[in-house]
Parts: structure tokens; sequence; C-alpha cells
């Protein structure tokens, strides 16, 4: 958050302060009374107001840059740079993947992974739709080889996760999914990694993501990524190349996951230009790098 920069300006040595901005903080919470908006309308002007205060601004995505334009009007004459996250590469290295044999049905060839928390905004509905929707093009031998893990962060504390996790359950059995669909809650990182190795595709669903740090955990581990065609993925995944860029319709993500049923060797072509691009533009080495010469301007 922006708040502290006043207070490191007021150091006896003059600091010079990049601020890197992953969403306005003000987009992360809904105005739904009067009094909710009366309450936000003097801390919605201070995040603007010590945003312009920074040296330097830079952002998650492109996209983001957008909506920084679109939220803070005051700041218009302020063009943020765009500083890519990094993925913490090391960790998928030294963790040992889980047995995940007891997770899925015995004879599934072709496993499709979603990872997202339980929340309604993530379209989680759109992998289900597309799955069933696949479930039609496909002849019988083929469709019993299909499986779908749909892994989210989940806590009971949460009313949303708790209730969106149900009503995904019953969608599954309205479409008659359920030999077809694992449900997995609040799952660990080796469990992760084996279901990224074991996957021939990631569907990632949000539309207007800032960022998305899945597809870059995907494109790492080798696996192609169906996502929606807006927000962050639209700068991460290479259509056609490391994935394919959809309309949020469940006819043009069964249209994709049949191209990986149909063509086995795209799990292996795609991922590989994955990993490369991973490596090139989202690795710690392309992130200090981009952050060093930032700080060498602020210091120049």
């Amino acid at each position: 958050v922006s708040a502290c920069i006043p207070v490191l300006r007021l150091a006896r040595t003059r600091k010079k302060v990049l601020f890197y901005c992953h969403f306005p903080d003000q987009l992360l919470t809904k105005r739904e009374s009067f009094l909710k908006r009366l309450y936000r309308l003097p801390l919605d002007w201070l995040e603007e107001y010590t945003t312009g205060m920074a040296d330097c601004i830079v952002v998650n995505s492109k996209f983001t840059a957008s909506v920084f334009k679109d939220t803070f009007k005051s700041l218009s004459h302020i063009n943020p740079d765009v500083l890519y996250p990094s993925l913490n590469i090391s960790s998928f290295e030294e963790i040992v993947p889980a047995d995940i044999a007891d997770l899925i049905p015995k004879k599934k060839k072709f496993l499709f992974l979603s990872i997202n928390r339980y929340e309604r905004k993530k379209n989680l509905a759109l992998a289900l739709e597309a799955l069933h929707e696949l479930g039609g093009r496909l002849d019988s031998h083929e469709w019993d080889e299909v499986h779908l893990v749909m892994a989210g962060g989940y806590d009971t504390r949460v009313l949303e996760n708790v209730e969106h996790y149900e009503e995904l359950r019953r969608l599954a059995a309205k479409l008659t999914l359920n030999d077809h669909v694992t449900f997995l809650r609040s799952f660990s990182d080796e469990q992760k990694i084996s279901l990224f190795s074991n996957s021939v595709c990631v569907l990632y669903t949000p539309s207007n993501e800032h960022f998305g740090i899945v597809p870059l955990e995907a494109m790492y581990m080798r696996c192609p990524v169906i996502a929606v065609n807006s927000g962050g993925p639209l700068e991460s995944i290479l259509n056609n190349v490391t994935g394919f860029l959809c309309d949020p319709l469940p006819t043009q993500f069964a249209e994709a996951m049949e191209k990986i049923v149909r063509d086995p060797l795209l799990k292996d072509t795609m991922g590989a230009a994955g990993r490369v691009r991973v490596m090139e533009k989202f690795s710690s080495e392309a992130f200090s790098e981009q952050l060093y010469q930032y700080i060498r301007r602020l210091t120049e």
C-alpha cells in the first residue's frame, strides 16, 4: 500500500521511493451502501494522493497499467512501467512430488487441471461446462480417458469458499460429470507439483485477472495453458505456442481441449516452449535485472 510513502519522504536524508502497484487497493472492495462509499472516500483519495508521491511507479502487467490510468484520474500524467512478477523456480525443483494415485481414477490418459481459489469471480464453472462440451466431441473410448481435477484454495471460515464448492459439485452432478471430475480442496505444494507433472493441460478460467501466477507455474512445469483472452494471460501466454487464449465460452475452451486430446504431441511442444518463455521473461534473474535498471535510473 502507498500510505507509507509520505513517512518515507520525511526521512532526514531524502529517499527515492519505488512503488510496486499490483492493483489499486480501492478496486478490491465493493461499495454497496452510501455509508460504505462515504467511508471509502477519504481512503481512496489518500491512496491516489500518496501513490503519486512515489518517484517511480511500476505495475505487474500492461493490463494493470491500463487499470491504474483509469482509476487514478489525477495521475494521468504518470505512465507506470511494467515489472512482471517472477516465479520462485527453486521451490519447484526442491519439492518432492506427492503420490496422487488415490486422487485420480486409473486409466485416465488425459488429465486436465484447474487451480484457483473457490471464488465465484474465478469462473470455475467454465471448466466444468467446457469438460461437458468436450464429452460431446469425443467418442466413448476417448471420453473414458479424460479427467479433470478442480484444485482450489479453500477455507471453512470463508463462506464463499464453502458455498461455491457446493455449487460446483451440484453443477458437476447436473452435467453428469461425477465420474470425470475430482474436487481437491487446499492441496499441498507436493500435490500441486504432481498434478502439474501428470496433467496434459491447465484450464485457467478467470477474466480480467491482474496477472495470474498459475499460468507461469504451469508453463515452467511444461504444461500448456488454456486461458481467457483478457488480463494478465494475454501477456504471459503465447497463443498457439505455449497454450491457447480463448473467449470465456465452453465451446472455445472445449475446442482447445480437443486439440490437446487429438494431438498428444502438443503437450510436449507447447510445454517445452512454455518452460523457455518462463526462463527468459519471468525468472528471478529477469525480474532482478529489470528491477536493477529501475533503481539505477532512480539513483542517477
